[in-house]
């Protein structure tokens, strides 16, 4: 039986990106982004090095001065036990407490949501890179493919004239 190759890969700042959700690029526009700790179990840990995790459906939110990453989906580990966790817990978003009193009131008072971007280890921690984010309405994506559209066949007939 074949091993499944890891996705992940480093990059030169000594970071190993785990997981990166690019559905969140397409959906919604970001207007800061923030570098939090999360609060993991053992076999967790052992799930994010096999790359199971999913972070698709995943977002963030403000409860009673803590931020928590919900509906983040970390498979179960392979050879665990009993004690093995639950895929999809709630888990808990380490950040400053002026960092989360700065998210509330942004949360609160413009309507921005707050989107996981990308998980990655750093220095042997597991980190989430979280996005406050603005929806996109239907014209904004339409923009956006116009425009990366006009980019591809600006740069593919560059590349031909430069020949």
């Amino acid at each position: 039986m074949a091993k499944k190759k890891n996705k992940s890969s480093v990059q030169t700042d000594g970071t190993k990106t785990i997981a990166v959700n690019r559905k969140a690029r397409h959906e919604y526009i970001f207007e800061e982004m923030f570098q939090c700790g999360l609060v993991l179990v053992g076999t967790e840990v052992k799930s994010l090095r096999a790359g199971r995790v999913n972070l698709g459906e995943a977002y963030a939110q403000v409860d009673k001065g803590e931020v928590w990453l919900k509906n983040m989906q970390i498979s179960h580990w392979e050879t665990g036990n009993r004690f093995n966790h639950d895929p999809f817990r709630s888990r808990k978003l380490l950040l400053h407490a002026k960092e989360i009193r700065r998210l509330i009131g942004k949360t609160k008072e413009k309507g921005l949501t707050l989107v996981p971007t990308r998980l990655y280890f750093c220095r042997g921690y597991v980190k989430v890179e979280v996005a406050l984010a603005k929806g996109k309405k239907l014209y904004d994506k339409r923009e956006a493919e116009a425009a990366k559209s006009a980019k591809r066949t600006i740069d593919r007939a560059m590349k031909e004239y430069s020949r």
